[in-house]
Parts: C-alpha cells; sequence; structure tokens
C-alpha cells in the first residue's frame, strides 16, 4: 500500500507545484523525482510495454532525437551571429566547460572508488556538451544570455569530437571508448536533430518560392533514405562504408523532420509551445528507464553518488565563475559561465549510455546529476537574481 501512496502524493505535487509561486521554477525537477521515485519502487514496470523493450537502442536513439530536437527549436540562427561580440567570454566558456568538469569527474572517480562502468559515467557526464538548461537559469539569474546561448551552441558542435576524446583519455582504462563510433553516436544524438530544429528556424523568416524549394528538396531527400534503407537491408557492406550511408540517411533525415515540422507549425502554431513538455516528457523517460536498470547499483552506491553530483555540480558553479573572473571578465560575464560550466547535457549522457547498451551503470550518473543541478542551480539563479551586479 505504501509504494502507491508514495508515488500518488509525489505526482500531486508535482502537478500543485506549479501553484506556488516561489516553487513554481521546480515543476520539472519534481516530475524528475517523480520518474525517479517509480523507478525504485517499481523496476520491473519499466523493462518492456506490450513486448517492446523499453531500453532498446533505437528506441532510445529516436526518443533522444526528439529530446534534442525540441530543445533545437529553442535555439536560433540569428544567435549565432552573437559569436562577434562575445567571443572572448565563448572561448572561456568552452575552456573552462571541457576543462573543469571533465577533470573534476575523473578525480572525483578517483578519490571514490565505484564500480568502473558507473565511474565511467561520472566522467561522461562532465565531457558532455553544456545543455539547455543553463540558458533557462542564466535567464533567471539575469545574466548574459547572448552569452549563454553562443557558449551551449558552440559546446553542442564541439561535442561530438571532444566528448569522444575526453572518454577516450579519461575512461579509456574503465571500458571500451571506440573514437569513432562514439563520434558518430553523439552526431546522430545531437547534431542531427539540432540540424533540423535550425532548418525549421530557417524556414520560418522564408518566402514562399524558399519553402517550395524546400519541400521538393525534402521529397527528394526522403526517397533516397528509402534507396539507403533498402539498399542497406539488402546489402552486406559493412565497416566504414555502411556507417557513412547511416550518417547520410540521417542528415537526410533532419532535412525532412526541418520541413515536415514547419508545415505542421503553420497547421497548428502552438506546437512550438508544445515541443519543450515533449522533451521533457523524453527526459522523464530517460530517467524511469535509466532508475529501473540501475535500481540495484543505486541501493547499494546511490547517496555516495548523490554526494559525488554535488561535488562535481558545485565545481563547475565555483571554478567556472574564478576563472572567468581570472580572466578579466565582469561579475555578470562570470556568473554566466559558471552555469554553463556547471550545468551538463544529461539527455546526451544518457542517450550516449542508452545506444552503448549500460544505461543501468554508465547512465547512472545522469539520471542522479540531471535532478540536482535542476535544483541546485535554480537556486543559485534566484539567488543571483536578487544580488544584482554592474555589468
Amino acid at each position: 500500500m505504501l509504494p502507491p501512496l508514495a508515488i500518488a502524493s509525489i505526482v500531486c505535487f508535482a502537478l500543485g507545484i506549479k501553484e506556488v509561486e516561489s516553487l513554481k521554477n521546480y515543476q520539472y525537477t519534481a516530475w524528475i523525482m517523480t520518474a525517479v521515485l517509480s523507478g525504485m519502487l517499481y523496476p520491473e514496470a519499466f523493462k518492456s510495454w506490450g513486448g517492446v523493450n523499453l531500453r532498446d537502442k533505437t528506441l532510445i536513439l529516436i526518443i533522444i532525437q526528439f529530446v534534442m530536437f525540441g530543445m533545437g527549436t529553442h535555439i536560433k540562427v540569428k544567435d549565432f551571429a552573437g559569436i562577434g561580440s562575445t567571443g572572448k567570454g565563448v572561448l572561456v566558456g568552452l575552456f573552462c566547460h571541457f576543462s573543469v568538469m571533465p577533470l573534476m569527474g575523473f578525480l572525483l572517480t578517483r578519490i571514490f572508488h565505484f564500480e568502473p562502468e558507473i565511474a565511467a559515467g561520472i566522467i561522461l557526464i562532465g565531457s558532455c556538451s553544456s545543455g539547455l538548461a543553463s540558458n533557462v537559469m542564466v535567464y533567471l539569474a539575469k545574466g548574459n544570455l547572448v552569452l549563454s546561448v553562443v557558449v551551449t551552441a558552440m559546446a553542442t558542435l564541439a561535442a561530438p569530437f571532444l566528448t569522444p576524446l575526453l572518454m577516450k583519455l579519461l575512461a579509456g582504462t574503465l571500458i571500451e571508448v571506440a573514437f569513432v563510433s562514439m563520434m558518430m553516436e553523439i552526431i546522430k544524438i545531437v547534431l542531427i536533430p539540432i540540424g533540423a530544429a535550425l532548418l525549421y528556424d530557417f524556414l520560418k523568416n522564408s518566402d514562399k518560392s524558399v519553402l517550395k524549394r524546400a519541400r521538393i528538396v525534402a521529397l527528394i531527400s526522403l526517397i533516397v533514405i528509402l534507396c539507403i534503407a533498402f539498399f542497406l537491408k539488402q546489402s552486406a557492406i559493412e565497416g566504414a562504408p555502411r556507417e557513412f550511408l547511416g550518417i547520410l540517411g540521417f542528415i537526410l533525415a533532419a532535412i525532412v523532420m526541418g520541413v515536415v515540422y514547419h508545415f505542421l507549425t503553420t497547421l497548428e502554431p502552438r506546437l512550438d509551445t508544445w515541443m519543450p513538455y515533449i522533451s521533457m516528457m523524453g527526459i522523464i523517460y530517460f530517467t524511469t528507464v535509466t532508475t529501473a536498470a540501475g535500481r540495484d547499483n543505486l541501493l547499494k552506491v546511490g547517496g555516495l553518488l548523490f554526494v559525488v553530483s554535488v561535488i562535481h555540480n558545485a565545481s563547475g558553479y565555483f571554478f567556472g565563475y574564478w576563472l572567468a573572473r581570472l580572466f578579466g571578465m565582469s561579475k555578470t560575464d562570470a556568473r554566466t559561465i559558471a552555469f554553463e560550466v556547471g550545468l551538463q547535457n544529461g539527455g546526451m549522457a544518457s542517450g550516449l549510455a542508452g545506444t552503448m547498451g549500460k544505461l543501468g551503470t554508465v547512465g547512472l550518473p545522469a539520471a542522479v546529476f540531471s535532478p540536482w543541478m535542476n535544483i541546485s542551480g535554480s537556486i543559485l539563479a534566484n539567488f543571483w537574481r536578487k544580488r544584482a551586479v554592474d555589468k
């Protein structure tokens, strides 16, 4: 009787929290906590539904692509124009992000002795790009939103190369890290859906002639995708050629997705406002399935893993802020860099762990880190919001 009551209570809390002004920013976190509790109490319920394996690699890839596409609809083509005015800040942000968090993750695995795959997951969450949560927190904290958006965008573009490289260097002795394979997975998981979202943003401001040509290109792309799929199914081709054709198919699919989504928004303009909720549902799915898959590990090391997540996250804020100040950046920009360093793309880490078939181990740190970083980020954002500084 107690487990259903516990879940019912936290669901009611997640539904009602938005009505409390001081707590409404924590509604997403409340749903993540609901997902964790559900996975812990009913792990068997989240293994398969109707014969569908909820941990299937293909299913995970599709869902994470939808999550990233939903996030990508909030990145605009014009955001990249901010690089010219934020050049120094972007370089500092990228340097801090891809040095502080991976190295702190590595150090923490040396201090706290987790099993190899969980330790690799800690390094993985530190090696991923920043997510859109950082942009939200910077907005709440009244930081430099332009700088935040550009750093997030550039970190995302750099992730396909830097994340596998850092994993190879720092976690190569813990798990097998196939550099090229991981790079391709990140391209599929992150760059392809965000590319589709950027195409949609471009089409929003295009005239009818451009839209007409885009639809023709999308139709041709769809035909080519079908041809590639048929060829790969019938052919025994393996290795690099097969990987190349697969990536080409995903790129063409991004074109189709961008054009189709633009068409759908002309039929239902509210679709854009729904996308963040679709992304949130995808992340809740990952959190629930990951928790269910790693329940036994969480019972053994969950408390220690939470402590490590708090230290890891706090280190990102601390070193991000003070390194930015050391490089001569203003307090407002330093606060922005602190969020860009301390907040990671948990969805990307979960997606990579899922495609590796290691949700219950490598994916476990991301499941713990994600809800905490939203709590800590909201607390810090509200604290800084009340303490404005000179630009």
